[in-house]
């Protein structure tokens, strides 16, 4: 099932994806294309994720891995491979027709795990042997080295979809080197037989006209969501989420949109704005003064939107009414503040209210977390940090207690 009414309750169960050979099929030629800045050394990323799965367990967190849910998916309900196959085709963008009754011949023969894998690492173009009378098309597509692109965003788990309540919101993800990520999501949570007896509603879909990302959602309580307006969030995606959400869960009642900077930099809310306890947060001071929040409510006709202009600290304690403390990322000086939301500095995750994981290497940004009374565990990072995603961005919580 799917139970999440907090940012901070303790963490009970999470789905995570082990970082594997899509890394290794970064070349420096893909990266903007595939939204890194550089290539991890996948031996160490490996480790540091090991570390991060190792560090949730002792905390009593249930650790799942997304190869081994959608294999699992596929298994309980067989009829639905060869969509799932077909699927992922589809959305590789593969004009030639040769070309893609190859790749459905390849995959349809590999053992299930084996396809699973290559799906994810990305399928060369010297992986499957081609007819040789071909057409222009076939011969243009042999070009590029790869029939379908890795996806080495899969280690972010965070953004294909979002649990909130007992249902999801499935991304329209922005760019199209991440848009296939939401076919695993959709699959897992239709036919896994860990959701049979309580499939989740959906609150967006993956077709959706407008793209957004669950790193654009914050579950503040049981009855406020945080969302950022941001550069992979469409206002409108968020519009259509507060509707559904409303129509199905009757304890929400607000949605929050941020309009935050459209940024590399700020590529996500939880970029830099993220809950470690009751009434604190750690911020980029970016975000921190004047601000844009747009006030989503139910109304008996619809939607209720009002346009807020103020200080954060001040629009949050007027909903969650308590009082807030913003943790600065990098603390005041401009330098470190920069350095330290570059590495995912306030890019924290709760495994309990006052309790988070966070890289190392944001010293100064921890020591600021302790010093405001949270438990700071701490993992490696030089590797895991170069995808440009935290603690938060490489998990997914599935169940939360209140």
């Amino acid at each position: 099932m799917i139970h999440v009414k907090s940012e901070i309750g303790k963490l009970k169960s999470v789905l995570l994806h082990r970082p594997g050979k899509e890394i290794e099929n970064l070349t420096p030629d893909l990266l903007e294309k595939l939204l890194f800045d550089d290539i991890p050394y996948l031996k160490v990323a490996r480790q540091e994720h090991d570390l991060f799965a190792q560090t949730l367990k002792q905390e009593g967190v249930e650790v799942l891995y997304l190869t081994d849910m959608i294999a699992e998916a596929l298994t309980a309900h067989p009829e639905v491979l060869d969509h799932f196959i077909n699927a992922f085709i589809e959305e590789s963008r593969i004009k030639s027709y040769t070309i893609k009754s190859a790749l459905y011949q390849y995959l349809s023969d590999l053992p299930l795990n084996d396809m699973i894998h290559k799906m994810i690492e990305g399928i060369r173009t010297h992986d499957i042997a081609l007819p040789k009378r071909r057409s222009i098309m076939d011969m243009l597509e042999d070009e590029y080295p790869f029939f379908t692109d890795p996806m080495p965003n899969l280690l972010f788990q965070r953004d294909p979809f979002a649990s909130v309540g007992h249902g999801v919101a499935i991304g329209r993800m922005s760019t199209e080197a991440r848009q296939r990520e939401t076919i695993f999501a959709e699959y897992i949570l239709q036919y896994h037989p860990r959701f049979k007896k309580n499939r989740p509603p959906f609150y967006y879909h993956r077709l959706n006209r407008y793209p957004l990302e669950g790193g654009d959602i914050l579950v503040l309580n049981s009855k406020i969501i945080a969302m950022g307006i941001s550069k992979r969030t469409d206002p409108r995606a968020i519009e259509h989420f507060a509707e559904e959400l409303f129509k199905a869960d009757a304890s929400f009642d607000t949605v929050l949109a941020f309009n935050i900077p459209k940024s590399r930099a700020f590529m996500h809310l939880d970029t830099v704005f993220t809950q470690v306890d009751t009434g604190k947060f750690t911020i980029h001071p970016g975000i921190e003064h004047t601000l844009t929040v747009f006030e989503i409510t139910r109304h008996h006709d619809g939607l209720h939107v009002q346009k807020v202009v103020g200080e954060l600290e001040k629009i949050l304690e007027k909903h969650l009414k308590t009082p807030i403390q913003l943790i600065r990322c990098g603390g005041e000086d401009v330098i470190t503040s920069v350095r330290e939301q570059w590495n995912d500095g306030a890019n924290t995750l709760a495994v309990a209210p006052g309790k988070v994981i966070v890289y190392d290497r944001n010293h100064v940004t921890n020591a600021m977390l302790r010093e405001a009374g949270v438990e700071v565990l701490e993992i490696d990072s030089s590797e895991l940090s170069r995808g440009r995603g935290g603690p938060r961005c490489m998990s997914m919580p599935l169940e939360r207690e209140d």
